[in-house]
């Protein structure tokens, strides 16, 4: 079951690089650890550095992905964001977004919603 969570997270991430591709960011990392957590994805858009946390859920069991976005998960965010800043010397503009993606398997499609500044809600 484990291995199957990781396989559907990695897809979903997947599908979110390549949807954020499509909208004109430019993906600079891919699962970035710090000892705060892992930033899903690190895109540039224009001169901003999007930072993005993906959830995926392939049934609504758990509620709908982004609700797993909560005050917890972006103020580990916030501080592994921080140490990424620190460690490229990087100053420019930033924001957290999140993106959802629903994996309906029996239709073999997606639904992804990107969220712009999910941290400012918190």
């Amino acid at each position: 079951m484990e291995g199957s969570k990781i396989k559907i997270g990695k897809y979903g991430e997947g599908l979110a690089s390549d949807f954020l591709i499509r909208q004109g960011a430019r993906i600079i990392e891919k699962n970035y650890y710090t000892r705060y957590g892992e930033i899903d994805l690190i895109a540039f858009m224009g001169d901003e550095i999007l930072f993005v946390e993906v959830k995926t859920r392939t049934g609504s069991g758990y509620g709908y992905p982004e609700q797993a976005i909560n005050y917890f998960k972006v103020k580990h965010l916030y501080k592994a964001i921080d140490k990424y800043l620190d460690r490229k010397h990087l100053n420019n503009f930033w924001r957290l977004d999140g993106i959802s993606v629903e994996v309906d398997r029996v239709q073999k499609t997606a639904k992804i919603r990107w969220f712009k500044d999910v941290g400012r809600n918190f």
